[in-house]
């Protein structure tokens, strides 16, 4: 049927049939619906997860000469898709506390950057090398155990990747059996063949041990003409 046009025309637009914008609003009967899987159901940690009311922590001692109080490292873990085969520990926010206050400003700055990439998600680990990449202008120092830290943040560091092995985020690779088992004869025949006092811990290296340069230990010893560690097997003959 024709419709007489008496107004101006302003404006237009395509129209459709009914019957195609019902086929359109329902879907056919054959067409298969998307289904939820429980993968659809699990939680990632990003920067809008909201902080639970109560969130599961370690706190690490940091003694250094550098400072007559020592640091207490506190990392609190949120715990994410609890009870499932998918629940996982990570790291959601740190405190560092003292009562020297000497190193305040940045302490407090370095939690708070520390704490955003935490719940940024994603792979943090990389904060580990960071920090351990700072070194003290004034020279660093070696913690218990015969392990060199280059500066107090590089020991804050330290801590962070002792908390993130204890939790699984990093996996220890150590030694395989034939490395463990060969340490375990080249420092039974160092200690064979040197004396040592009675009041030395038998747990640390020998006195006059060297740093390693690949695990940062102070435990390369000279054995048969070559520099070796005690701590990772470290040679320089290869």
């Amino acid at each position: 049927m024709a419709i007489r046009i008496e107004k101006k025309i302003v404006d237009y637009k395509v129209g459709k049939d009914e019957s195609q914008e019902q086929q359109q609003r329902v879907p056919a009967a054959n067409e298969a619906q998307p289904v939820a899987t429980p993968q659809d159901n699990i939680v990632q940690l990003h920067e809008k997860l909201e902080r639970p009311e109560m969130l599961i922590g370690s706190t690490y001692k940091v003694k250094t000469p550098l400072s007559e109080h020592a640091l207490y490292v506190t990392i609190n873990d949120i715990i994410l898709n609890a009870g499932t085969e998918n629940e996982l520990r990570r790291p959601f926010e740190i405190f560092i506390n003292s009562k020297n206050m000497d190193h305040f400003q940045w302490i407090v700055a370095l939690t708070r950057i520390i704490s955003a990439v935490f719940r940024k998600g994603g792979d943090v680990t990389f904060l580990v090398e960071e920090l351990r990449s700072v070194f003290d202008p004034r020279g660093g120092y070696f913690k218990k155990g015969g392990k060199y830290m280059p500066s107090l943040v590089g020991e804050i560091g330290d801590a962070i990747e002792c908390h993130m092995r204890m939790i699984g985020l990093l996996k220890d690779e150590g030694l395989d059996e034939h490395q463990r088992k060969l340490v375990e004869e080249k420092r039974a025949q160092y200690e064979a063949a040197a004396t040592t006092a009675e009041t030395e811990d038998p747990g640390d290296f020998p006195a006059g041990s060297q740093l390693c340069i690949k695990c940062n230990t102070k435990a390369a010893v000279q054995m048969d003409g070559c520099l070796t560690c005690l701590n990772c097997g470290e040679s320089k003959c290869g």
